[in-house]
C-alpha cells in the first residue's frame, strides 16, 4: 500500500503514467465494484462490467489530475465516476427508446402515464441524491460512499473525518430523506 500512497501522489500532481498503474494495481476491486453496480440494475443488460470500469476508467483519466489522497478517497471518486456513467447510460437508453431526436406523438396520453422502468428509477435516484446533497452534502456523500462505493461505515468515517457514530446516524438520516423522496 505504500506504492499505492506514492502513486496517488504523482496522479495528483498530473503524472499520468501514475494513474494508469493505479487502475492496474486496483484492477480487480474495481471491477468487482463495477459488478456490484451493475448487480443493482440487473435489467440494463446492454452494459456489463467491463464497459461499465473501462468508461469509468476513462472519465477518471479525462478529468484531469485526480485529487485523491488515499485508498478510501480513490474508491469514493470510482463509486462517483461509475454512478455518472451509470446515469449517463440508463438517460441514453431512455432518449433511444423513447425516440432519440424523432418527434414524439402520444395517441393515449393514458398509457405513457403508467409506462415506467429500470432507467427511469435510476434517474430518479440520481436526481433525488442531487437533490439530497444541495441541502445536506454530507449525506449524500455518505450515501455516495457506502452504496455507490461499497465503503464500510470506518472508512466513510475516515475519509469525512467523522466518528463512525455519525456514519451511521447520517446513513440512517439519509435513507429516511430518499425513500420520502422517491415516494
Amino acid at each position: 500500500m505504500i506504492e499505492l500512497g506514492h502513486l496517488l501522489a504523482a496522479a495528483r500532481s498530473g503524472d499520468a503514467q501514475a494513474a494508469n498503474r493505479i487502475f492496474t494495481l486496483l484492477y480487480r476491486e474495481l471491477r468487482q465494484l463495477a459488478h456490484a453496480k451493475l448487480r443493482q440494475h440487473q435489467e440494463m443488460t446492454l452494459l456489463d462490467t467491463t464497459c461499465l470500469l473501462h468508461e469509468s476508467y476513462l472519465r477518471l483519466l479525462g478529468g484531469g489530475g485526480m485529487q485523491v489522497v488515499d485508498r478510501s478517497h480513490f474508491f469514493a471518486y470510482a463509486a462517483r465516476v461509475m454512478r455518472s456513467v451509470i446515469v449517463d447510460f440508463a438517460r441514453a437508453r431512455l432518449a433511444q427508446r423513447r425516440g432519440g431526436d424523432r418527434t414524439q406523438i402520444t395517441l393515449n396520453a393514458d398509457i405513457v402515464e403508467g409506462v415506467g422502468s429500470e432507467e427511469d428509477t435510476v434517474i430518479q435516484v440520481h436526481e433525488a441524491l442531487d437533490a439530497l446533497g444541495q441541502v445536506h452534502e454530507r449525506l449524500a456523500q455518505v450515501v455516495e460512499m457506502r452504496y455507490f462505493g461499497g465503503l464500510t461505515e470506518k472508512e466513510i468515517a475516515d475519509v469525512l473525518g467523522v466518528s463512525e457514530r455519525t456514519i451511521k446516524r447520517d446513513w440512517e438520516r439519509a435513507r429516511l430523506l430518499l425513500f420520502a423522496a422517491l415516494r
